[in-house]
Order: structure tokens, then C-alpha cells, then sequence
């Protein structure tokens, strides 16, 4: 939660100059009413959507790793992507599907959420997210197999550029079983686009 966030005051103070600065430059008045705290709620906002670089992902993984014989493929779907485009500090979002199939390792289910983010709250591509949450999850609980579906709404593609609303964008990557078996890759797609509950 936003509130639990621990701000660098220093951060914050440089960053505020930077904001009001930016106002300025855009032909804003810094002064006025409605702009007044305005560069350090902007400073404090960059600080916490960019939190990811401050959180170690494999670590998180490592933290609630067990040991069982479950070697059925494991899906947590529909996980919330909040991220900025690198390229224009944008915002794009949406949904990320996680499946891996366990080879004597399972992670606490609140785990794979926690990674997605860590790796969301930096700036990033699409394409980028998606192999980095699939290597760490390989990495980290070495399993037979990890699938990533991301499917996302880039603003800088809505709100500028082409301007095309309604587009949006799907990446994947697959290790291991999901790579080599169309059964499991099928699967797993079935199972992601399945409304089960």
C-alpha cells in the first residue's frame, strides 16, 4: 500500500525542483492555488510507481519456497499490471497469467503477484516484463516449465502517437514443458481465457 511507502526526503526535494521546473517550462505557474504541492505529490507519485528497482524478485520467490510433489501445472491468472513505458514514461496496464508445473518446488501463491510488480514498477517494454518475470520464476524455483501471458493498454499509444484507443497488446514466453508440448501450451491458453469461477 501507498501509505506503508517509505519516501527518500531527499529524492523527494530534488525531484520536487525538477516538477516545478517542468511546470514552468510547459507554460504553467508553479505558484498557483491549484499547482502549489503539486511538484511533490509528482515526486512522491515517481518514487512509488518506480519501487520495483528497490525489490529483489528472486528473493521474494525464495522467501516461501516449499518442498512437495505437486507436479500439475500451477496458474495464477487476471494478476493487475500497473507500469511505465521507458520510452515515454507513460502508463500502459493490465493482466498478467503466470503458470508453472513444479519439479519438487511450489512458492507461496501471493508470491507470483509480488514478482509481477516488482518487476511492473520500473520503467519498462512489454516484451521486456514478460521475460523477465518468466526467467525468474525458472531461475528461482528451477521448475519444469513457466508460462507468461501479458496483455496490456499502452498510453502511449492511446493518448498520443497513433491514438488508437481500443488497441492492445499480448507478449508470452514459455520455458521448459510449455515450450516443447503444444498439449500443455494449449492448456495452459485454455485455461487463462477460461472463466472458471
Amino acid at each position: 500500500m501507498e501509505e506503508n511507502f517509505k519516501y527518500n526526503d531527499n529524492t523527494t526535494e530534488h525531484l520536487k525542483d525538477v516538477y516545478k521546473t517542468v511546470l514552468a517550462e510547459l507554460g504553467e505557474d508553479p505558484n498557483r492555488e491549484g499547482l502549489q504541492k503539486t511538484p511533490e505529490r509528482v515526486a512522491k507519485a515517481m518514487q512509488f510507481l518506480t519501487k520495483g528497482y528497490k525489490q529483489n524478485p528472486d528473493e521474494i520467490l525464495k522467501s516461501a519456497i516449499f518442498h512437495e510433489d505437486y507436479s500439475e501445472m500451477v496458474i495464477v491468472k487476471d494478476i493487475e499490471v500497473y507500469s511505465q513505458c521507458e520510452h515515454h514514461m507513460l502508463p500502459f496496464f493490465g493482466k498478467a497469467h503466470v503458470a508453472y508445473i513444479p519439479n519438487g518446488k511450489i512458492v507461496g501463491l501471493s508470491k507470483i503477484p509480488r514478482v509481477v510488480d516488482a518487476y511492473a514498477r520500473r520503467l519498462q517494454v512489454q516484451e521486456r516484463l514478460t521475460l523477465e518475470i518468466r526467467d525468474c520464476i525458472q531461475r528461482t524455483l528451477e521448475p519444469k516449465g513457466v508460462a507468461v501471458v501479458l496483455e496490456c493498454s499502452h498510453m502511449c499509444m492511446q493518448m498520443r502517437g497513433v491514438e488508437k484507443q481500443n488497441s492492445s497488446t499480448t507478449s508470452s514466453a514459455f520455458t521448459g514443458l510449455f515450450l516443447k508440448n503444444d498439449a500443455t501450451r494449449k492448456e495452459f491458453i485454455n485455461l487463462i481465457q477460461a472463466r472458471l469461477h
